[in-house]
């Protein structure tokens, strides 16, 4: 296959040229706008990497669609799939929780082993459209997020292990009343049933707290994922996440912990939807603040997977610089995750590629590919 006639959004440069691929890969890339017979003439529309997505709930909407409402795994694999694929999404890391509350009104079932079996196996099996990987978000206001961790080892695909702590009053919820109208709004308790689950959450870390910090900091090591933290606030506790060995903050809440990431040589992920609205739902800084100030590397959909797309339009929009602003979605999430046979036009790497146009309004995809294969 050849895309001829296109804006390649390279690493460092945008250029008018072709994609040559051949079993799977990208073969080699031509500059000019020939289109050699056979080839797909994309009539100047921009190539890009495939997307990269780190951390997004979306799959989880898809098996509880309603409070106490739960859907068959396989469709809702299939359904998160085909979202992802259709906005322009072709590595994801699904999230999934490991951390349980048994018996807790705010919905903190276990489910993630049987879940992640399911999810390898259709990928085995050809039968996802794109690449499928597991992203462990480690719950530290847990009862059992040891004994799942001890779970999962190093065939299960996992590249990304976060330290998830939403211990109320604290990181991503320092604002109660923010946490009652996400909470409450979600699960539909009761302000006594709000009150007893705050109470709950802070017993648990204070019983289990430092013992789950420090298992699963030993598990994504025993599984060979990245460790990720969540929700940093101060400057010391990225200390702390640095000393752990993270060199990538999920969300960090302030422009002091995103200043003090850099200054320790971790890269910092925001949300798409934090850009595109113009800032957080939890009432944390904006991502915009973050991209200004040049402490910005990754984005994640989160909960909307088209955001990712548009995120990188907005980003393009504000830096004036199209390959840095798309390499936030592409190169950088893989690399932050050791998939580095991806997220670059280059030759020999995955040809996981999306063709887009209308890129100076609200960017449109028309064609996606995995390994060569139009998916989208």
């Amino acid at each position: 296959m050849i895309l001829a006639n296109a804006e390649l959004i390279l690493p460092d440069r945008v250029m008018r040229g072709a994609i040559h691929v051949e079993d799977g890969s990208i073969a080699g890339i031509t500059e000019g706008g020939a289109v050699p017979l056979g080839a797909v003439d994309c009539e100047g529309a921009h190539i890009a990497p495939g997307l990269v997505e780190l951390h997004t709930d979306n799959l989880e909407r898809h098996i509880q669609p309603r409070p106490g409402v739960f859907w068959p795994h396989s469709a809702a694999i299939f359904a998160h799939d085909g979202e992802l694929a259709s906005a322009g999404i072709t590595t994801v890391l699904d999230a999934v929780r490991v951390g349980s509350i048994p018996d807790d009104g705010a919905g903190y079932a276990k489910y993630a082993r049987p879940l992640v079996s399911e999810i390898n196996a259709l990928s085995a099996a050809g039968r996802t459209r794109i690449s499928h990987w597991i992203h462990l978000r480690s719950e530290i206001c847990s009862e059992t997020l040891l004994e799942e961790l001890a779970e999962f080892g190093s065939d299960d695909r996992v590249r990304l292990v976060s330290l998830m702590d939403h211990t109320p009053g604290q990181r991503q919820f320092r604002d109660l009343k923010k946490l009652a109208q996400y909470v409450q709004g979600k699960k539909g308790l009761s302000d006594a049933a709000f009150a007893e689950h705050v109470a709950r959450l802070r017993a648990l870390r204070d019983k289990f707290g430092e013992a789950h910090e420090a298992g699963a900091v030993a598990a994504a090591a025993r599984i060979g994922a990245t460790l990720a933290s969540h929700d940093d606030t101060t400057a010391e506790q990225v200390a702390a996440s640095a000393g752990y060995g993270i060199r990538l903050a999920e969300f960090p809440t302030t422009a002091e912990a995103a200043r003090a990431c850099h200054d320790h040589g971790i890269a910092v992920m925001m949300g798409g939807p934090n850009l595109i609205r113009g800032g957080s739902h939890s009432g944390n800084v904006a991502a915009e603040e973050l991209a200004g100030g040049g402490w910005l590397d990754i984005l994640s959909s989160d909960y909307i997977p088209s955001s990712l797309l548009l995120g990188a339009c907005h980003l393009a929009r504000l830096w004036q610089d199209l390959p840095r602003a798309f390499a936030t979605v592409t190169d950088a999430p893989a690399r932050a995750t050791g998939l580095t046979d991806r997220g670059r036009i280059e030759p020999g790497l995955r040809a996981d590629l999306i063709r887009l146009t209308d890129l100076d309004r609200t960017a449109r995809l028309t064609g996606v590919w995995v390994r060569g294969k139009q998916v989208g």
